[in-house]
């Protein structure tokens, strides 16, 4: 069984997240992350029918992308992560698609407060893995893939 070939992407891609109607947002390709986030706001745990269930509002309203969505699905995971300053915290993760050269995927986020941070959507090596190449010299490889 012969496998596709990885693509390459840039340091920096525009990605859509489409179950949730965010088209053309930045994220970080970042390979010294191993797990994926998403910057948002107003994490709440709820229970629906015994399952527990996260309730947030993502991005936020400085960010052109923001549509005041409050979204709600099933807590895929909770676990610790250490951010990039060196500290860990206890991180709600979900699950959605998200598409890169015209090509969902699903990918598991966790939900953190990026607002501090350049780029809203930080993606990481455990989603790249066996996936997408990086080159570091390059951005936006998606998008001009699509314009071609």
């Amino acid at each position: 069984m012969k496998l596709s070939p990885k693509k390459i992407i840039g340091r920096i891609e525009r990605v859509d997240l489409p179950l949730w109607d965010i088209s053309d947002i930045e994220a970080k390709i970042d390979t010294g992350a191993f797990t994926s986030s998403v910057h948002c706001n107003k994490i709440e745990e709820i229970i629906i029918n015994g399952q527990p269930y996260v309730h947030f509002n993502l991005l936020d309203s400085k960010h052109p992308s923001y549509n005041d969505q409050i979204i709600e699905l099933p807590i895929h995971d909770k676990r610790d992560v250490k951010s990039s300053n060196g500290y860990s915290s206890l991180r709600i993760f979900i699950q959605t698609e998200i598409r890169i050269f015209d090509q969902n995927y699903i990918i598991q986020l966790s939900l953190t407060n990026r607002s501090e941070m350049k780029f809203p959507l930080l993606i990481g090596r455990k989603f790249l893995k066996k996936r997408f190449v990086v080159d570091v010299s390059e951005k936006n490889l998606s998008q001009k893939h699509k314009r071609k």
